[in-house]
């Protein structure tokens, strides 16, 4: 879930120093996250240390700490006696794979989620999905890549209600969302997705299940489709 006050002291920090907050290797993280989201760091190009310390000012302890934590979610690549690299782009196949994955999984999903939502369970999902703060932030970049949190969030807390860990442990596991907002850095990408967590979002709210899987095979089928050209 976006915080505007975070927006607000990560927009400070974008462009040059990093500001000393609670969690200075938070910030880094949050920092370096937002240039691979925006493909200011593109797949597959090397990450150095000393450059990042320079950047931002800091010491080598919470860079290291920051690209731990990417390695962790798959979007930093770390190899012996060479060093980080940004993960390459996902192939066609492995994003068709994907897709296929997703469509078979979610829509079911968002309707077995239906059944269990109470209103605080629908908070939730509001606050999640991004919709009150879409017009947040002035830096393009950094409300690219906090969307693409965002979406992971909200698709992860409707798997959370619809109470199968499997399929949640499954998709998280493929770091899906961080990987397909990686291939193209568009406004579209963010505008038309949160349009359609609105529709997600009606079809909860009117306790209807099988209009949320159909909301969510929709929105699902319009992200592959915006996706598409990354690969043309």
């Amino acid at each position: 879930m976006e915080n505007p006050d975070l927006t607000v002291e990560t927009e400070a920090r974008s462009s040059g120093r990093i500001q000393r907050a609670n969690s200075l290797a938070g910030d880094v993280y949050e920092a370096i996250f937002a240039q691979l989201m925006s493909l200011k760091i593109p797949p597959g190009s090397r990450i150095t240390v000393d450059n990042l310390v320079r950047e931002f000012d800091v010491s080598h302890t919470p860079i290291r700490e920051a690209l731990g934590r990417l390695e962790g979610e798959g979007l930093v690549v770390k190899t012996h006696l060479i060093g980080y690299r940004a993960a390459p782009q996902i192939t066609r196949r492995r994003f068709d794979e994907l897709y296929e994955l997703r469509l078979l999984l979610e829509p079911a999903a968002a309707a077995k989620a239906t059944a269990t939502l109470d209103e605080e369970r629908l908070t939730a999902l509001r606050e999640a999905a991004g919709v009150m703060a879409r017009r947040v932030g002035k830096d393009e970049r950094l409300r690219y890549s906090n969307f693409a949190r965002q979406d992971a969030i909200f698709h992860d807390k409707i798997m959370e209600f619809a109470q199968n860990e499997l399929i949640r442990e499954t998709l998280n596991h493929q770091h899906t969302h961080f990987h397909i907002f990686r291939l193209m850095y568009h406004s579209r990408v963010t505008e038309e997705a949160l349009d359609e967590h609105e529709a997600i979002l009606a079809a909860f709210a009117a306790g209807d299940a099988s209009g949320a899987a159909d909301a969510m095979r929709v929105h699902i089928e319009n992200s592959r489709d915006r996706l598409l050209p990354a690969f043309e």
